[in-house]
């Protein structure tokens, strides 16, 4: 949808990833909440367009380094949960995020997007669908990047995480009052893309012609 609108796509979801990767990497526990909290406003984290083609949605560097597919290991995934649900590692990804989304025409994707980061954008979609196909296409994921990992772990992980993420007491995983909910339980990535296209059409209408909506959030 980015590529068609010719926007910034951005999901925010791997500057979490970014701070538990350094975390990890400078054996600095995920629960300690002082010092993951103190890293998230001290390290650097930098996402741009792509700048390999392997698959890639975005190129992320921490202090300067591609750890783009490095945030993509099961140990990552095992603590990002747990990571985002501080309160310092939010507020000093969100204060980026908000300058971002600021600038406009920018598809952003996260848990919190449309209620907390950006809650004034133009159109707001909450993508879902069930854990069990999620974690199908989650494992597909890692498969496809020569990792192996069994679909009952998968599946319980994703459990997991989704628990922590709806029951945080900050920035809780949930839609928008005015989001418009799309399960893509049953849609190709072909269908969902339609009809994500047939919701920013309509936003176009209620605006000029010549206008866009300035901000697509799923």
């Amino acid at each position: 949808m980015a590529n068609r609108l010719h926007y910034l796509f951005l999901d925010t979801g791997v500057m979490y990833r970014a701070v538990t990767w350094i975390a990890l990497k400078r054996q600095i526990s995920p629960a300690n909440e002082a010092a993951v909290s103190r890293l998230a406003h001290e390290v650097s984290i930098e996402i741009a367009p792509p700048t390999v083609h392997d698959g890639r949605q975005n190129t992320v560097t921490v202090d300067g380094a591609d750890v783009t597919w490095s945030l993509r290991t099961p140990e990552v995934d095992s603590n990002v949960s747990q990571v985002s649900a501080y309160a310092g590692v939010r507020e000093a990804l969100t204060a980026q995020q908000k300058k971002i989304g600021a600038r406009g025409h920018v598809v952003m994707v996260g848990r919190d997007i449309g209620t907390v980061v950006l809650p004034q954008a133009d159109l707001k979609i909450y993508l879902t669908a069930t854990l069990e196909e999620r974690a199908q296409r989650r494992l597909r994921d890692l498969r496809a990047r020569g990792q192996t990992m069994p679909y009952e772990a998968v599946l319980k992980d994703m459990r997991r995480r989704d628990k922590i993420d709806s029951e945080r007491a900050l920035a809780p995983l949930q839609a928008a009052d005015d989001a418009v909910v799309l399960d893509t339980t049953d849609r190709t990535i072909k269908q969902a893309l339609e009809e994500i296209q047939r919701l920013v059409n309509r936003e176009e209408t209620k605006k000029s012609p010549d206008s866009a909506p300035k901000s697509v959030f799923s």
